[in-house]
């Protein structure tokens, strides 16, 4: 007697490595395994190393560079030094601002908007009443930036003497202007850190707009480098979860 053919139900775990999911896989009946991230986790590895190796004197100053004679190559440590060198000549040369410039309404069109052809020219829009905490939190801040970051114009104005009728709540307003147009308006620190808004955030905000290169020696915290660490730190993460997962699949 003939047995009639009938489906039958194997379970069957995709994940294993045998020679029937080899079969299966080769029919389309089931996935293939995914990729070892493990290879790709030790490339990153490799590459953050090798540009943590390849940036080790960015933004040192001169006596820094000093210290390190005994430990780096003479000739990459003198262009280094030189290349510092050339940088701080052309801040200083760029830095021809070095104060907060209060505005006049019958001037902006020439201290802001022409003016901004040669540099990014932030303008402060203040309260006109003096109790907004966070007008006060800008305005110390302007002063700090005006003073560090001299090849940038900082300007401050009373809001409702710049534009008729300005409302108050929209205060502090930042515009940024670069080659006669608005590049950003920042309206209250809400986007920023509100009252608890810092030098830093704002700094943030001038490398974000190229007013500020990634990496100068006169920021607070140099973002570029900042966040290099921040990848290098997911990555060690992400090392220890693929040696974790290890022990549970057969990728490796």
């Amino acid at each position: 007697m003939q047995m009639p053919d009938m489906p039958i139900n194997v379970e069957v775990d995709p994940n294993e490595d045998t020679e029937w999911n080899d079969i299966l896989r080769s029919k389309g009946i089931i996935p293939e395994k995914p990729p070892s991230p493990t290879p790709m986790i030790e490339e990153a590895l490799t590459e953050a190393r090798r540009l943590a190796h390849e940036n080790r004197l960015e933004g040192k100053e001169l006596d820094e560079l000093a210290e390190l004679e005994d430990e780096e190559d003479e000739d990459f440590l003198e262009s280094y030094r030189q290349k510092r060198m050339n940088e701080l000549s052309s801040i200083s040369t760029a830095s021809i601002y070095n104060q907060v410039y209060h505005l006049q309404k019958p001037d902006y069109s020439r201290d802001v908007t022409e003016a901004s052809q040669k540099s990014h020219i932030f303008v402060l829009l203040t309260s006109s009443t003096g109790t907004n905490t966070e007008s006060r939190v800008a305005m110390e801040s302007w002063t700090l930036l005006a003073q560090r970051f001299g090849d940038v114009k900082f300007c401050q104005m009373r809001a409702d003497l710049c534009i008729e009728g300005y409302p108050d709540r929209n205060t502090p307003t930042v515009l940024v202007y670069k080659d006669g147009d608005i590049k950003r308006q920042i309206v209250t620190l809400r986007e920023l850190n509100g009252s608890r808004t810092k030098v830093e955030d704002w700094e943030k905000v001038l490398v974000d707009l190229g007013a500020v290169k990634i990496g100068d020696s006169r920021l607070s915290k140099r973002p570029g480098q900042e966040e290099e660490g921040e990848k290098t730190t997911g990555i060690r993460q992400g090392k220890a979860m693929a040696q974790t997962n290890g022990d549970d699949s057969d990728w490796d």
